[in-house]
């Protein structure tokens, strides 16, 4: 209700922002095993807990064909059982500690995480310990995780937007490199897996080279060392290769293609190509970069196609950079009356983008946005513990997070659009649309984006 009177000076406009905070970690302590496990610790004791992050050079990225999807379903299995105990006797035991254990296994690696009170931690190392050095995998939950892993991979091939995800990596990357198919495998491969083959695996490539355990919280960093040598010293090493995946190389040049899904009443928009591995030297500027074309809500993809022409609830840029090779990717939905339309915009802005690059004013944002959110993914004692775990996965240097902040705000215009026209590359890009064929090919065809290929899924 309004009450008549004039509103104050200065109420009529939303405030300035202020000036960015300052943000300090603690230092990082790196120790390393005789057996070659790395130790990184950080103190923080504003509350009595710590975070636990054991990584292990285990990733899907150098598993050879035939076998896709093992790395994971290895990781999925830790929590089944051990040599010593039960699945349920390991569940109670956790219980009893007031923790949980979080298995998460990438192209790069496998994680094994948990947090604790700090008075606990020795009991939860030790159990640790014995779920990734003595796992079992009982046959009954081997099978019941290849049941679910075969009925994910059935719910993506419905699921559009996981479909055109899955679809889009098909056609950016050639027959036989990793990246092309889905981290969980196929059906023929998870199929095929057995716990034989299961423990196998685990006991070739499970150890303590390339790995390390991270260590954050209300913790003395001896003591973090002398744990680490308790229970993991003994470790023996695994296999000691590391696949070359150089080979990591793109398909072709830039190309349509339609994946016919009949009677969608939507349209599932990707653009992407093959991008730079983590740590490459044009890193920062390239995330300034992202931000301004799609990877902030401000940004251009999202103010032409959401807030100009309507196209669609919202539209994000994504860079995935791992450690031999990464990718970029644009991804929107769409009615399907509109398909053409939005894909050609969707191209438009990103082909002037590259050409012309960011202004100023538009990497001040970016910079002053990824800057300000930092410290809201480093708040917690399992935050900063993945985020020093990344450090082990891509070798990256121990200050990489403490200088974070500095080096994005030391991105200027010019070096966001060295980055874009470096590393973005929307004359190679593969244009794929999950869609309606009888509805959207003929428009499709008429865009101008290139010879329109239409297949099954």
């Amino acid at each position: 209700m309004s009450t008549g009177q004039p509103i104050p000076s200065g109420r009529g406009s939303p405030p300035s922002p202020s000036a960015i905070r300052p943000f300090h970690l603690p230092p990082v302590r790196s120790d390393r095993l005789g057996n070659g496990l790395a130790v990184r610790s950080m103190a923080r004791t504003e509350v009595p807990l710590v975070s636990i992050a054991l990584v292990l050079d285990v990733g899907e990225a150098p598993v050879p064909a035939g076998r896709e999807g093992i790395a994971v379903f290895a990781g999925d299995g830790l929590q089944g059982g051990t040599a010593r105990r039960s699945g349920v006797e390991l569940a109670e035991g956790l219980e009893r500690l007031g923790s949980d254990l979080r298995v998460a296994t990438g192209w790069d690696a496998t994680t094994v995480a948990f947090t604790c009170l700090a008075e606990r931690l020795d009991e939860m190392l030790a159990l640790l310990s014995e779920v990734v050095r003595e796992p079992a995998f009982p046959q009954d939950e081997v099978e019941r995780i290849r049941r679910q892993r075969l009925a994910d991979l059935h719910r993506r091939r419905m699921e559009p937007a996981r479909l055109a995800d899955d679809e889009l990596l098909r056609e950016m990357v050639p027959d036989g490199q990793p990246y092309g198919r889905p981290l969980l495998g196929t059906p023929a491969s998870v199929e095929s897996l057995d716990a034989e083959g299961v423990r196998a695996f685990v006991e070739e490539r499970y150890g303590p080279v390339r790995g390390g355990l991270v260590a954050v919280g209300d913790l003395s960093e001896e003591r973090v060392a002398d744990l680490a040598a308790r229970h993991f010293g003994e470790w023996g090493k695994q296999a000691n290769d590391r696949a070359d995946l150089s080979r990591h190389r793109e398909s072709g040049g830039r190309k349509l293609v339609l994946v016919n899904r009949p009677g969608a009443v939507q349209s599932e928009l990707r653009v992407g190509h093959l991008g730079p591995p983590r740590g490459t030297s044009q890193e920062d500027a390239l995330r300034v970069a992202n931000s301004i074309l799609g990877g902030a809500f401000t940004s251009r993809l999202n103010l032409r196609l959401r807030e100009e022409r309507g196209f669609t609830y919202g539209v994000r840029s994504r860079l995935s950079l791992r450690r031999d090779g990464g990718t970029f990717t644009i991804g929107t939905s769409v009615d399907t009356g509109v398909t053409a339309e939005a894909l050609a915009e969707t191209m438009e802005v990103f082909d002037r983008f590259v050409q012309s690059g960011p202004s100023e004013e538009e990497v001040t944002q970016a910079r002053d946005y990824l800057a300000g959110v930092f410290p809201l993914r480093m708040e917690t004692t399992a935050q900063l513990a993945a985020r020093l775990a990344e450090l082990l996965v891509f070798d990256l240097p121990d200050d990489h997070h403490h200088t974070y902040r500095d080096r994005i705000r030391g991105v200027d215009a010019e070096a966001a659009g060295e980055a874009a026209a470096a590393h973005l590359r929307p004359d190679r890009a593969v244009m794929l649309v999950v869609g309606d064929a009888e509805r959207v090919a003929g428009e499709l065809e008429q865009a101008g984006l290139g010879e329109l290929k239409v297949r099954d899924p």
